[in-house]
Order: C-alpha cells, then sequence, then structure tokens
C-alpha cells in the first residue's frame, strides 16, 4: 500500500473562485500606434539601407549598413508588439492587450 500524505492536498474548500472580476482588454491605442510606427520605420530603414549599401547612395557601403542595422533595431520591437495586439484583437488564446508594455 503507498503511503498518500493528506497534509498538502487540495480540497474544494481551499479553491475559491470568484466571478465578480472584470478583465480590461481595451486596446492601448499609444502604444499600438507606437509599435505601427516603429514597425514602418524599421521596415523603411532597412529597405533604404540595403538599397543605399548596394548603390552607394550617400556615401560609402557603411553608411548603408549603419541604417539597415538601425531599421532592423526599430523593426524588431515593432513587429514583436504588432504581432502582440492583432493576435488579441483577433482573440487568439493567450495573447491580450495586458501583454502590451504601458508607455
Amino acid at each position: 500500500m503507498a503511503y498518500v500524505d493528506h497534509a498538502f492536498s487540495i480540497t474544494d474548500e481551499d479553491i475559491m473562485v470568484e466571478s465578480s472580476y472584470t478583465v480590461n482588454n481595451k486596446p492601448p491605442i499609444k502604444e499600438i500606434a507606437l509599435a505601427v510606427a516603429l514597425l514602418v520605420f524599421g521596415t523603411l530603414g532597412i529597405i533604404i539601407g540595403i538599397l543605399m549599401a548596394y548603390n552607394h547612395v550617400g556615401g560609402d557601403r557603411a553608411h548603408g549598413l549603419f541604417f539597415a542595422i538601425l531599421g532592423a533595431i526599430l523593426f524588431i520591437p515593432g513587429f514583436y508588439y504588432t504581432r502582440i495586439a492583432y493576435y488579441a484583437y483577433k482573440g487568439y488564446k493567450g495573447f491580450s492587450f495586458s501583454n502590451i508594455p504601458p508607455v
């Protein structure tokens, strides 16, 4: 016979379910606008930087590479938070507008 320690078991009395709280899932407009702006400017920076590096526009290849890296730094958080906002808007499980940090 196996030994079962009942000192740490969970009973129905231990589980308290309250249905009176509400989840505020309003879309944060400023944060989403910032994420979309980062995504757009990051994409433009990458495209313009690649074109500058390839065609030597605006100086040598280093200027285009710098522009592309700066665009990538803007693109990554913009894409991440825009994706969270889109999935929260569509109602995917596990995504909420509360996952976007306030500005």
